[in-house]
């Protein structure tokens, strides 16, 4: 009874959104689309929005807690795309396109990036500035590689997963992700990395290993993005080393900032609705009319920017918002006159000292001495 009440008086709703969210999408379309009720179309935008999630919460690691710019954030998914995407090919003629292929080629090809992120890490995250020539130098590297080793410019060829399943894969990443970044920031650790965005300076000098927790930073990041990309290469037959330029970089960190930098509920919501978008300015405009979507998408981005900086907005966002929707919606209403008796207990009421040593003090009276002064007065 007691854990069962601390729990209560810890629990909090607002570090469990997350969870509860992506776990009731995924459940809702796992009982779908096992039952046959979910189109192919469907799926395969479930898989884009997972991925997408996957790389917004884990550049948002790096730029909205840590405070450090990195325009390089494709290139970790390329590696794991291109590392992961070799394993599984050269998996498929011992184990198939199954689950235990899937995992293996997870594990390296997140690993890879990781390690990947901890060598470029070493002597870029001593200096200030961002990141961009990363991506740039290992799109080179693959797009000049041979034939047999990564296809070269044409691409790798990769095994394509089942779609039934992939995407519920993919979303139980993003649970594993969140639970990982999550606790992170919560701990001491997650309070060094936040000291160190709002000033490097005093993080040192109070004894903070800064190219440590950097490292670490972005380390978590890469191998997040590594996934990623591995699942990319589980969704495409080809993996091709220009859709991973600087354009798809900037792409990632447009969901992280009209998220909100260092939210990760905000970082999920940006990521699936600009992936939706994407794919639903795909769909409609097909053809001629392909060249406008670009154009609409741009069009889109900067209404939501406006709309989330403009000052002339400011008390319509404040009036009108989800959190401020969801206190009244969840607001418990009490009625004042119900006052129950062990309101006032002292064991309720939070404070610096203990109630019951204070009442048991022994309070110790001291006797004034009076002194008679030479015009006959007593001082004290």
């Amino acid at each position: 009874m007691m854990k069962l009440s601390n729990f209560k008086k810890n629990f909090k709703l607002k570090h469990y959104i997350n969870y509860i969210g992506v776990g009731f999408v995924t459940i809702l379309f796992t009982i779908l689309s096992l039952t046959g009720n979910a189109s192919i179309s469907v799926q395969f935008l479930l898989e884009k929005i997972a991925i997408s999630i996957i790389l917004a919460v884990s550049l948002g690691l790096v730029v909205g807690f840590l405070g450090e710019l990195s325009l390089g954030h494709a290139g970790f998914m390329c590696i794991g795309a291109y590392i992961g995407g070799k394993v599984s090919a050269l998996l498929e003629g011992s184990m198939g396109v199954g689950f235990g292929n899937l995992v293996i080629s997870l594990i390296v090809g997140g690993i890879a990036a990781s390690i990947c992120g901890i060598i470029i890490g070493l002597p870029a995250l001593r200096l200030r500035g961002d990141y961009l020539a990363f991506g740039e130098i290992v799109k080179t590297i693959f797009i000049n590689t041979s034939n047999e080793s990564f296809g070269g410019a044409t691409g790798l060829s990769t095994p394509r997963y089942n779609r039934q399943y992939l995407f519920i894969f993919a979303f139980v990443l993003v649970l594993i992700m969140l639970f990982v970044i999550q606790n992170l920031i919560r701990s001491k650790h997650g309070r060094a990395i936040t000291a160190i965005r709002d000033s490097e300076i005093a993080s040192r000098a109070t004894g903070i290993n800064v190219t440590k927790y950097k490292l670490l930073v972005f380390a978590l990041s890469a191998f997040f993005a590594g996934i990623a990309g591995v699942l990319f290469s589980f969704s495409n037959y080809r993996v091709q080393c220009t859709k991973f330029d600087y354009n798809y970089s900037i792409e990632i960190l447009v969901m992280v900032v009209l998220g909100g930098m260092g939210n990760i509920t905000g970082g999920i919501i940006s990521a699936s609705l600009i992936t939706i978008l994407q794919v639903q300015l795909a769909t409609i405009l097909s053809g001629n009319l392909a060249v406008l979507q670009n154009v609409l998408y741009a069009l889109v981005l900067v209404l939501i920017v406006i709309y989330n900086n403009a000052p002339g907005l400011k008390g319509f966002r404040e009036k009108y918002n989800i959190k401020l929707l969801l206190s009244k919606l969840f607001k418990k209403r009490q009625d004042p006159s119900n006052v129950r008796d062990d309101e006032a207990k002292w064991d309720r009421i939070p404070t610096k000292i203990n109630v019951d040593d204070l009442l048991s003090m022994d309070m110790v009276v001291t006797e004034s001495v009076t002194k008679p002064d030479k015009g006959g007065k007593n001082d004290e």
